[in-house]
């Protein structure tokens, strides 16, 4: 997917946010696990990625935005990034100890998959407190990538976004006839292989 690593030398870069970048500070908003049915339906008509229905992201980026306050009022600069795709926010978030990168891709948190959303507080602030990265949690579990409806988890970590439906609803143009059987009834985003994640 081309959103964040379009450009990594940007994305991998925190000094091209924030010149004088000493830190970053990764902040996780979670969101519910649970699928809830519209009043009156047995089931949901259509689907769409849990994470989209509601602004999660705008809360983790208030969150982050009182975390900058209060290091501005110390005299420190400090950016917010949430869903802004200029940094890779997974490979923050693993560096920062928040979790392991899973088998799907994503981000994994211990005894909560990855129902969650990542942001960013970029500061010139010197933040001696550095936790060790998360180690692997998925072990020999493939749940995921047996679980994608189009196999587009082609090796572990590794998302082939051309036969990934989270993408491909995404992207301009019109969806491939060969994966409208695995689309179902989904409008927007896939969770499948977060939902079969043990």
């Amino acid at each position: 997917m081309a959103f964040t690593y379009k450009n990594p030398a940007r994305s991998t870069d925190p000094s091209r946010i924030l010149r004088s970048a000493a830190s970053i500070v990764v902040g996780v908003h979670g969101y519910s696990q649970t699928v809830v049915a519209p009043d009156g339906v047995d089931r949901p008509t259509a689907r769409i990625a849990r994470y989209a229905t509601a602004d999660h992201y705008g809360r983790l980026a208030a969150g982050l935005e009182a975390m900058a306050g209060e290091l501005r009022s110390l005299g420190h600069r400090a950016v917010v990034m949430a869903d802004d795709n200029s940094l890779v926010d997974r490979g923050a978030a693993w560096r920062a100890g928040v979790g392991w990168s899973g088998k799907n891709s994503l981000l994994l948190l211990r005894g909560r998959g990855s129902w969650f959303v990542l942001g960013s507080v970029i500061t010139d602030a010197v933040i001696t407190h550095v936790p060790s990265p998360e180690p692997d949690g998925c072990g020999t579990c493939t749940r995921c990538l047996d679980g994608c409806p189009t196999g587009a988890i082609v090796a572990p970590g590794v998302v082939d976004a051309r036969r990934c439906l989270a993408w491909l609803l995404q992207a301009p143009g019109e969806f491939p006839p060969a994966y409208r059987t695995a689309l179902g009834d989904r409008i927007y985003g896939c969770d499948d292989c977060q939902e079969v994640c043990p």
